[in-house]
């Protein structure tokens, strides 16, 4: 399944819920489903830095695609790069470049969060493509 694809996906299996709050619990549990990134690579490096709970990101390139590895200390934050690493993993480093990260907006959540938490989200899918772009065609 392509990225965009899974864009749509998600973006449907979103629009089954009508209430945000049904939306926020169905985020929750994408993220209590990642798996949990092992405390030992939970490094300072690997902090996304400005987001109001703490967020690691793990990037590796295999076979021509990324792969991505993300945890928190918040459920609800997890969830939300939950969301990203379903539509970005296994993807190539140009397809995630060339991403319009904007289908976040789309799935109603941004509306509902504190302006710290909204930010998180830009944030986050700035730090996937910066990893991207480290293994990006010239």
């Amino acid at each position: 399944m392509d990225l965009e694809a899974k864009k749509a996906e998600l973006l449907e299996e979103l629009g089954f819920f009508h209430d945000w709050t049904e939306r926020y619990e169905y985020v929750i549990g994408l993220g209590k489903s990642l798996p949990a990134m092992p405390k030992e690579q939970q490094t300072a490096d690997k902090l996304i830095k400005g987001c109001q709970s703490q967020v690691w990101l793990d990037a590796s390139y295999e076979d021509g695609v990324m792969h991505y590895q993300a945890d928190s200390d918040s459920l609800i934050t997890k969830g939300m790069i939950a969301l990203f690493v379903r539509v970005l993993d296994g993807e190539s480093p140009d397809s995630i470049l060339q991403a319009d990260m904007s289908f976040i907006d789309e799935t109603g959540l941004k509306e509902h969060l504190a302006p710290t938490r909204a930010n998180a989200l830009n944030l986050m899918a700035t730090q996937m493509k910066q990893r991207a772009l480290e293994h990006a065609s010239a």
